[in-house]
């Protein structure tokens, strides 16, 4: 297999692979559909199961932020094609998302449990959170993020060339969208175990230290329009500012 074939069938895998782990993330998370979620594994004394949860939360956090640097970026591509390099990225985040769901450990009991409207309530919250995260990928373009996009241009022998900056839909409100979404993920909870609120906690840290990290990296590469567009648009949550100056 010649290497722009091999390199496109490599991207392939790893979006199989980000796909199914997208998928038990939604049921791990909210404790439905899956066997094992954020209240239920096995069981240790409550410093181990934090520590042991705090080190998987640990390494995620380490995979993705070095990862996803500039400089890391090309060292890797000396040791895999430029078009596999994004797809390497996204197979390394679903295995240790994977290692994180095999071995995540139950921390105490329920700190509430809800039903009747409220549970359905949260439920669609949660539902919401998801949608603005997968839908906030395709504005900037789905398969360049999860590297399907390079592998295919490498298969065809075509330059790569970065998305644009664009400022549309849920970008015209906040400046990191999927992010929001995922903050809506982690709290929207119908059921809020001991296990869950330190995920909800460590993971809420970890996106304000990696839209920090984010937003250096793109001042770098995008220069003043992201400046000015950073001190229109806020980070996450909109506001009326915002909210009129994207009407007008």
């Amino acid at each position: 297999m010649s290497t722009r074939l091999f390199t496109l069938a490599y991207a392939g895998f790893a979006y199989l692979c980000f796909l199914a782990t997208l998928v038990y993330t939604a049921g791990f998370i909210v404790g439905i559909g899956v066997p094992k979620n954020l209240g239920t594994g096995p069981h240790s004394p409550w410093p181990l199961a934090v520590a042991i949860d705090l080190a998987l939360l640990g390494l995620f956090a380490v995979q993705h932020t070095v990862m996803a640097r500039p400089w890391f970026k090309r060292w890797l591509t000396r040791l895999v094609p430029a078009g596999a390099e994004r797809s390497t990225f996204v197979l390394a985040s679903s295995a240790v998302l994977a290692l994180l769901y095999w071995q995540w450990r139950p921390v105490g009991g329920d700190l509430w449990t809800t039903t009747g409207i409220l549970r359905y309530v949260l439920l669609a919250c949660y539902v919401a959170g998801l949608a603005i995260a997968i839908g906030s990928t395709y504005l900037i373009d789905h398969f360049d993020l999860f590297g399907l996009r390079q592998g295919w241009l490498a298969a065809r022998g075509a330059e790569y060339r970065p998305v644009p900056f664009m400022e549309r839909s849920f970008y015209r409100y906040v400046r990191h969208p999927l992010m929001a979404g995922f903050l809506i993920i982690f709290w929207a909870a119908p059921v809020m175990n001991g296990g869950h609120l330190l995920f909800a906690i460590a993971a809420t840290a970890y996106i304000f230290v990696g839209i920090r990290f984010e937003e250096h990296d793109l001042k770098q590469s995008l220069g003043e329009p992201y400046l000015a567009y950073q001190a229109r648009v806020p980070a996450l949550c909109p506001v009326p500012r915002a909210l009129s100056s994207s009407r007008s």
